[in-house]
């Protein structure tokens, strides 16, 4: 068993405080409610976030604040994460409570969705704060890479959610 580092437990307001912040956009033609059936979905977010490799969801229905769930990614690091915000079709957030990388100090991600003439707009920021020198020094090296990264993701979902689109009809 690996093992596992606490997170500060922060709150909404560290997502726009966070020393370092990653915001993508997309445009997807699908509807609020649509996107929040497939970030529901458990089994759909290695498809679009390939450095996620399983997802559980580890507290009972209905989602809300306080729902919990544990993320595997690549590197053998795992996060228990726990939903800040949530409020359907429209925005959900959640943080790092505990991870396996002793290189996070916090963790947020937060999901803001806005209905479109075509479908909806999303914006995603991912909120970090190193933990130590190493941590900071080698997310301010990798930042430009990092971004590219979270952009593609949002690419891979809106063709994701295009090809799921076409096999529901």
């Amino acid at each position: 068993m690996a093992r596992v580092y606490p997170c500060e437990h922060v709150s909404l307001d560290f997502i726009d405080s966070a020393p370092f912040r990653f915001v993508s956009t997309v445009d997807l033609a699908i509807t609020p409610e649509q996107l929040f059936e497939v970030l529901g979905d458990a089994q759909s977010w290695p498809h679009w976030a390939t450095v996620i490799t399983n997802v559980e969801w580890t507290s009972p229905e209905p989602r809300g604040v306080g729902t919990t769930r544990t993320v595997s990614m690549r590197g053998n690091i795992v996060g228990d994460e726990e939903f800040i915000a949530w409020e359907p079709f429209s925005h959900m957030a959640f943080r790092f409570n505990q991870s396996t990388s002793n290189a996070i100090s916090a963790f947020a991600e937060d999901y803001r969705v806005v209905q479109t003439e075509n479908g909806c707009h999303l914006t995603w920021v991912m909120a970090i704060k190193p933990n130590g020198l190493a941590g900071r020094l080698g997310l301010t090296l990798g930042q430009p890479v990092m971004a590219w990264l979270f952009q593609r993701f949002l690419h891979n979902l809106r063709r994701y959610t295009d090809e799921r689109l076409r096999e529901e009809h």
